[in-house]
Order: structure tokens, then C-alpha cells, then sequence
């Protein structure tokens, strides 16, 4: 804080000082407090300790009956075939933020337990089939239910499905969880209107596809009912489109931004997945 005031990155606030307008100087006081530690901080280079150079034998311990913390596994990677009868599991309608698609508030206590925190995934996107949130038609059972229990079910019968969604998807904060959670659910992509930018790229990150409509009334023309596949992920390259296929009835394409790079994470599962091979 000190260092903005002087607009000097060398300024060292314990021996510089500041010139007054009445050509003075100002020097900051060290803070004082009962709050304050006795002896004054540790320097960060004495108190930080490197990690060993062989971490064969490191375990993180985590108690199982934690509710906050969860240790992660890997995304599987790309099976090298296209996705093919994925349902919707939801069609959105006008603005889905990273809080309608993650909300905060009490549910920022679950942010290192990912199954947790995916109990909230798209509960307040607006369901453009029925003007409502948080429900849903099951596909498989055919009845109405909550967005992540219906995500769940998918995933337990290993059922690919995607989002369908309007303009700017994932605007707002650059929540990561946004696009971890649908990924840790089984999904395999958003294909929107458009999206937000940084949004987008935590889709890319996370091994989910992010694709846009080329014609944007085919938004209109798909119904949460609908099975499509996304055709073409053999010859995923940059600026090269892909087909989305509606009930093999027709047939609608999708564009995307992926680089090189990020059609790599795609392939492995995820970018960590891509940094751990390397």
C-alpha cells in the first residue's frame, strides 16, 4: 500500500519518505496493535519451506468426513471419438452469469470439495423450455428434477450431455468452478451464442468444448428434448468448424477459438492433465 502512494516500486516505507505539499516530508509509522504479533513478522524466505525433490513418499492427508476439502482425480481424457446422442441438460435463457451458474454466498465453504459444491451447478440459469430455474426434464426418466441431481443421473448412466445457451454466456466473475463442476458432472460442452471471454477459456482449460452457433437462429431451432452429436473432433484444428448433428435430422455448424495449445488440453483430459505429461 505504501509503495502506490509513492508510485515507486524501489520506495522502502521503513527509511523513504514522502514530500508534503508544503515541501515537508512524510515517513509511515510501523502499524502498532494487541493484534499484532509480539516479535514482528517472519520473513517469508526464512519461513517457507521448498517441497523435497523426490515427493514419492508425500502424502496430502485429508480427513474422509471433510465436507470442505476433496482431493481431485483427473479428468479422462479425450476418447478420440465424437460426441454422439448427448441430451440437453439445459437450455438457458438470456443472461447465465458465473453466479447462475455457480452461486457464492454460503456455497464458497465447499470450493475445495468439488462434489459438494457441485450440488449447486446451473441452479439459477433460467430454463428457456419452461421460464424457470433449477428444473428440469429428465431424459432419462422422463420427469422434472433439480439441474445437478439431473446432471448426476446422466453421469451414473454414462450419459453425454450438453448446455445450450444464449448470448455472453459466463459473464461476471472468472469463477473457475463455473466450468469445473459441468465437467466434473459428465458434461462434454457449451455450445452458446456467444461467450464470455474469460469464461470461455476456463471451459478450454478444463478439457469441455466451448463452441458457438455460426447461425444463431439454430439456438432457436433445438429443443431440450433433442439428442445431438458433435461431429468432426478427429479434425479439431484452428478456425476449422465443427457439425452439430439434431436428432440426425439436421444438421447446424459450430465455430470455436481453440489454439493449438488448448486443443491439446481438450485431448488430454484437461490443461493440468497436459502439464503433468510434460
Amino acid at each position: 500500500m505504501a509503495k502506490v502512494f509513492s508510485g515507486d516500486l524501489t520506495f522502502d516505507p521503513s527509511v523513504d519518505s514522502l514530500p508534503t505539499p508544503s515541501g515537508g516530508e512524510f515517513r509511515f509509522q510501523p502499524p502498532t496493535g494487541d493484534t499484532l504479533p509480539e516479535n514482528g513478522y517472519l520473513d517469508s524466505d526464512v519461513s517457507y519451506q521448498a517441497p523435497p525433490a523426490d515427493r514419492a513418499d508425500v502424502e496430502v492427508k485429508i480427513t474422509p468426513s471433510s465436507e470442505r476439502l476433496q482431493r481431485l482425480a483427473p479428468f479422462d481424457p479425450w476418447s478420440g471419438e465424437d460426441f454422439e446422442d448427448c441430451v440437453i441438460l439445459i437450455k438457458t435463457k438470456g443472461k447465465c452469469t458465473t453466479d447462475h451458474i455457480t452461486p457464492a454466498g454460503p456455497w464458497f465453504r465447499y470450493r475445495g470439495h468439488l462434489e459438494n459444491i457441485s450440488n449447486n451447478t446451473l441452479i439459477g440459469a433460467v430454463n428457456a423450455e419452461n421460464d424457470m430455474v433449477n428444473t428440469v426434464r429428465n431424459q432419462i426418466t422422463q420427469k422434472d428434477g433439480d439441474v445437478p441431481g439431473t446432471a448426476r443421473e446422466y453421469k451414473a448412466h454414462g450419459q453425454p450431455w450438453v448446455v445450450i445457451a444464449d448470448h455472453n454466456y459466463g459473464e461476471g466473475s472468472s469463477r473457475e468452478h463455473a466450468a469445473l463442476q459441468p465437467r466434473y458432472l459428465g458434461g462434454k460442452a457449451i455450445i452458446a451464442k456467444s461467450f464470455a471471454r474469460i469464461h470461455e477459456s476456463n471451459l478450454k482449460k478444463q478439457g469441455m468444448l466451448a463452441l458457438t452457433f455460426a447461425n444463431e437462429a439454430d439456438y432457436d431451432r433445438i429443443r431440450a428434448s433433442d439428442r445431438v452429436s458433435i461431429l468432426g473432433l478427429a479434425g479439431l484444428a484452428p478456425g476449422k468448424p465443427l457439425v452439430l448433428s439434431v436428432n440426425g435430422e439436421w444438421e447446424a455448424q459450430l465455430n470455436h477459438t481453440f489454439t493449438l495449445e488448448q486443443i491439446e488440453y481438450f485431448k488430454a483430459g484437461s490443461a493440468l492433465n497436459m502439464m503433468a505429461k510434460q
